[in-house]
C-alpha cells in the first residue's frame, strides 16, 4: 500500500482547511453565479427528462433519466434532484444513481451517489454518501471490486466546500446555464475525485449551434464541464441544450457511447413523461416516506398536547383494568367506556 500523500484527508478524521483544498477555492464569479440565482429560474428547471444512451454506431444501450422537484428535507424548503442511467456494455449491465437535496444556491445537504458494473466473476459497486452536519460535510465511501471491499470516511469543514458542485449538483447547475445561454468567465467550482480530494471543476461555453433531432434542425446551446483529479487525467463532459433548458446530448469526451434526445419534447408531454424505478436503488421514495412520517408524528403530538383529557382517561381505564384484572379485557372495555357513548342508550 502506498503511503498517504502529504496534505491529503486522512480517513475518519475532519481536515483542516489549509490541508483539505490544496489551496484550491472557488472563483468569485462561480460563487457570485450561485448567489445570484432567482426563485423564477428554479422554477423553469423543475421538470423530468430522459435521454437514450447510444453507441458509436447508434445501437441503444441504456436509458439516462433525470426529475428536478421541489421538496422538504427537515421540514426546510429544498430542491431534490435524481438521476439515472443505466443500460448494458458489452452485455454488462451498468449504471449510476444519484440523489441530491440542494438549496436555492444549490448548496449540496445531502447526496447519494451509486455506481455499479457487473462482470462475470469480477463486478464493481461503488457508493458514496454526503450529508451536512454540525458545520461539516461528512462524506462515507464504501467500494467493492470482486470479493474485496474498501470503505473511507473523510469530513471537511462547510466554509472549505464554498462553491462545491457534485454529481448531481452540476445538472441542475447546468440547466441554469442553458436558460440564460451564458457561462461566467472564470467559473470555477470546486469537486471531489474519486479519492475524495477537492479538486477544481470549471465550467465554459461551446457556443451556440445546430443539431438535428428527428429530422428537425433545433438551436442548441452548449456547456462543458472539466473535472481535475489529483492522481488520473481530467475527465471532460459536453452538453447541449435546448433554449428551454431540457438536455439534447451528453457525452464524456473519450467515451465510445453518447447520450441524445429521442424526441422534442411537446407542450402535452412536459411534466408528465413517466420515470423509471429501480426501487432498491432509490431514496427518493424513501424519504418521502420519512418526511410524511415525522409530518404525522407532529400533527399527532400536538393534538394530544391540544387535549390532555385523552391521556387522563386513557391513564384511568388503565389503572382500573390493573386492578380489576378482568378474563374478558374487550367485554371489560365496552362497559368501562359504555357512559362516554353518544350512540348506546343509557341502560336504566
Amino acid at each position: 500500500m502506498e503511503a498517504a500523500a502529504e496534505n491529503d484527508p486522512t480517513p475518519g478524521a475532519s481536515v483542516e482547511p489549509e490541508e483539505s483544498g490544496r489551496g484550491f477555492r472557488a472563483s468569485d464569479e462561480a460563487l457570485m453565479f450561485m448567489s445570484s440565482i432567482e426563485p423564477a429560474e428554479l422554477q423553469k428547471c423543475v421538470f423530468p427528462e430522459s435521454l437514450v444512451i447510444v453507441s458509436e454506431s447508434g445501437r441503444d444501450l441504456g436509458e439516462f433519466t433525470l426529475t428536478v422537484e421541489f421538496s422538504y428535507r427537515n421540514h426546510k424548503p429544498c430542491l431534490l434532484l435524481h438521476a439515472q442511467s443505466h443500460g448494458a456494455v458489452d452485455d454488462c449491465p451498468c449504471g449510476t444513481t444519484v440523489t441530491t437535496y440542494l438549496t436555492s444556491e444549490l448548496e449540496v445537504l445531502e447526496e447519494d451517489f451509486h455506481e455499479y458494473v457487473k462482470l462475470t466473476g469480477h463486478s464493481m459497486d461503488k457508493r458514496r454518501h454526503m450529508l451536512q452536519h454540525d458545520g461539516q460535510m461528512v462524506i462515507n465511501k464504501v467500494a467493492s471490486v470482486g470479493e474485496e471491499v474498501t470503505e473511507e470516511s473523510v469530513s471537511y469543514p462547510v466554509s472549505v466546500l464554498r462553491g462545491l458542485v457534485t454529481e448531481g449538483s452540476s445538472l441542475l447547475l447546468m440547466r441554469l446555464f442553458a436558460l440564460r445561454k451564458k457561462v461566467p468567465k472564470h467559473m470555477t467550482c470546486l469537486s471531489l475525485d474519486q479519492q475524495l480530494h477537492i479538486v477544481p471543476t470549471s465550467f465554459s461555453e461551446l457556443g451556440v449551434k445546430q443539431l438535428e433531432v428527428q429530422g428537425e434542425m433545433k438551436e442548441v446551446f452548449g456547456v462543458e464541464r472539466i473535472v481535475d483529479t489529483v492522481e488520473d487525467s481530467p475527465t471532460t463532459w459536453q452538453c447541449h441544450f435546448l433554449d428551454n433548458g431540457h438536455l439534447i446530448s451528453r457525452v464524456q469526451v473519450g467515451s465510445p457511447s453518447s447520450m441524445r434526445l429521442p424526441q422534442l419534447p411537446s407542450n402535452s408531454e412536459k411534466g408528465l413523461e413517466k420515470i423509471p424505478l429501480v426501487w432498491e436503488e432509490d431514496l427518493q421514495m424513501h424519504s418521502k416516506f420519512l418526511d410524511r412520517k415525522e409530518e404525522l408524528k407532529e400533527d399527532h403530538t400536538s393534538y394530544l398536547r391540544q387535549h390532555p383529557e385523552i391521556r387522563t382517561l386513557i391513564s384511568d381505564f388503565l389503572q382500573f383494568l390493573l386492578l380489576r384484572k378482568p378474563d374478558d379485557v374487550i367485554q371489560f372495555a365496552k362497559e368501562y367506556f359504555r357512559p362516554f357513548s353518544t350512540t348506546c342508550p343509557e341502560e336504566t
